[in-house]
């Protein structure tokens, strides 16, 4: 009876999300409500002080998780805040993209540079950069959208072929499933899957675009701060792959780095004192991400993302690791592939890449599903669950393909 209690308010908080704009109450809210009572709901319900203490610990371990993802998304946020009001993200792009092209051709542009930047950063970052190119540009409202499903895609597919591009894909690699040679091998069904999706979407579109004029006036300590940024993102890379070092305290030190440089340079006459691009946060995005983990947490303790691993090897594994990937839209993909790896099926090679790849990509089924699109949401008005909902088909095509040719390359060459 408490499980099927616990598990209606989660769906609950889901239709609370799809149906926002009905109710016009903000999704942050009712997650971060739901996700509070499902917990207090687990204290009341705990009938000795160990059962009491026991719920305490796992609630302290759900926070520390939630902690540690609030801070890397204030950090990376703050950065990206900065540069965006400072105009260098805008001025890149104009270096870099021509000043007018076709839609159709943006559209792979970005679907590319989002594939590659997610490769070797983590989603929020990638997501936060490729979404600020879209502010660069003059766009339609519909162009704009199927634009943030683009990104929100690619970045998932990007993340999965290294590493250091998601959390799911290192997760799997520090178990000695695979080696980083063969997670190479998923770049290739991965942009071929991006690009048919970018094909498919820029059918419908035409015309040209250009590029928002932005006047650079650009002075020393926005280029040192630039500079500070894209040396976290390499940094964060190399410190956790040569010494497990946590990405969150990575970039904690070059916002602290940033916070100096600003101190040193500024003059009496500057206004812009660093620490108010922390202001400029939208709270929203970090108040939905503590909700909807809060809902995850405490579907993990009461045992139904185990039951999902108990289910998964039931079948043919290429049929799970598909249905996996499916799943992966309405449940985090973190605390998903940990249950599977504790369950420790018995796999080969390239049912471990499969696997990568489904839990990687199958999350951009469902806005909610991935990091990447729970801040698309937040950040583009247009983007809702229902407006997404209509990509759903050309997602699913596109991840059907990718995760058929992942088993086609993975058992011609690793079986």
């Amino acid at each position: 009876m408490l499980s099927f209690f616990l598990i209606s308010l989660a769906v609950l908080a889901l239709l609370s999300i799809i149906f926002e704009e009905v109710t016009h109450i903000n999704k942050a809210k009712t997650t971060l409500f739901l996700g509070c009572i499902s917990w207090v709901t687990l204290f009341i319900c705990a009938k000795t002080p160990t059962q009491q203490h026991l719920v305490s610990e796992q609630l302290n371990d759900n926070l520390l998780e939630i902690a540690t993802l609030w801070l890397f998304l204030m950090s990376t946020m703050t950065f990206v805040a900065y540069l965006n009001a400072k105009g260098l993200i805008q001025g890149l792009v104009q270096k870099i993209f021509p000043q007018q092209l076709s839609v159709r051709l943006l559209m792979i542009l970005v679907a590319l540079f989002s594939l590659v930047l997610s490769s070797f950063c983590d989603n929020v970052t990638s997501t936060l950069v490729s979404l600020g190119l879209l502010t660069t540009f003059k766009l339609e409202a519909k162009v704009r959208l199927r634009m943030a499903v683009l990104i929100i895609f690619a970045v998932n597919s990007g993340g999965v072929a290294l590493i250091t591009g998601d959390v799911t894909t290192l997760m799997i690699f520090l178990e000695g499933h695979v080696k980083i040679s063969e997670l190479l091998m998923l770049s290739i069904p991965s942009m071929i899957s991006v690009m048919l999706l970018a094909i498919i979407f820029s059918l419908k579109s035409t015309g040209q675009v250009n590029t928002t004029p932005v006047k650079h006036q650009y002075q020393a300590v926005d280029i040192i701060i630039a500079i500070i940024f894209f040396s976290t993102i390499l940094a964060t890379m190399a410190l956790n792959v040569l010494y497990a070092i946590p990405p969150v305290l990575t970039f904690l030190t070059g916002l602290s780095i940033m916070f100096l440089i600003g101190h040193i340079f500024r003059s009496n006459k500057e206004e812009s004192r660093i620490l108010e691009y922390v202001r400029q946060i939208e709270y929203d995005t970090l108040l939905f991400f503590l909700g909807i983990l809060l809902l995850v947490g405490m579907l993990k303790e009461i045992g139904t993302l185990d039951l999902l691993a108990q289910a998964y090897t039931q079948f043919d594994p290429n049929i799970s690791n598909f249905i996996t990937g499916i799943g992966s839209a309405l449940l985090d993909n973190v605390p998903l592939t940990a249950a599977l790896l504790k369950a420790d099926p018995i796999l080969n090679t390239p049912e471990w890449l499969s696997l990568t790849y489904a839990v990687g990509v199958g999350g951009s089924l469902l806005v909610i599903g991935s990091a990447a699109g729970i801040i698309a949401m937040t950040k583009v008005k247009e983007l809702t669950f229902v407006s997404y909902l209509r990509y759903v088909p050309a997602l699913l095509l596109c991840y059907s393909i990718g995760y058929s040719l992942t088993l086609y390359l993975a058992y011609h060459f690793y079986s």
